[in-house]
């Protein structure tokens, strides 16, 4: 072996080692958001059938339905934690935007409409869950833009170098 293919070899050697712990970084965070996220579904869901169909004197039925509405979006958002499929991937950024911008709607308006929101998950953007609902779909959402998820996934990004 020559002297240049030497520092080659090494050059590659030293980007790799990197990329080997980010690679296991961003496998450990898609298992942790896979896992987590249908606890939190399994939560919300199971308070929202409690509050709709078991407890007495529940006069308003929105809050229970926005839980309900939540724990949807976070069984939805697991496929693409799941599956390593282009239409999961689309289905689940699709759904982590939408429960971004409930989370957001819903917190703020639960600040300026307390007794219209009631306690439903997304309440003071998730107080009641230790803001699980305002921080999980920005980590899903980050974990599913990271360059080496779209290659898992197969999502090509095309970047115009066009000035």
């Amino acid at each position: 072996m020559n002297q240049k293919q030497l520092v080659s070899q090494s050059d590659n050697a030293g980007r790799q080692a990197p990329e080997k712990g980010l690679s296991g970084f961003i496998k450990t965070a898609g298992a942790i958001l896979a896992i987590s996220y249908p606890v939190l579904a399994l939560s919300t869901g199971a308070r929202a059938v409690y509050q709709l169909f078991l407890k007495e004197g529940v006069g308003d039925t929105l809050p229970p339905a926005l839980s309900a509405v939540a724990a949807l979006c976070y069984l939805v958002a697991t496929v693409g934690f799941a599956y390593r499929r282009g239409w999961a991937w689309r289905l689940s950024v699709g759904v982590l935007a939408f429960e971004t911008l409930m989370t957001l709607i819903v917190g703020s308006l639960s600040f300026i409409y307390p007794d219209l929101i009631g306690r439903t998950v997304w309440r003071h953007f998730g107080v009641d869950y230790g803001f699980f609902p305002l921080v999980q779909p920005l980590l899903g959402l980050a974990w599913l833009l990271h360059p080496e998820t779209l290659r898992a996934y197969g999502i090509r990004v095309t970047v115009n170098s066009e000035q």
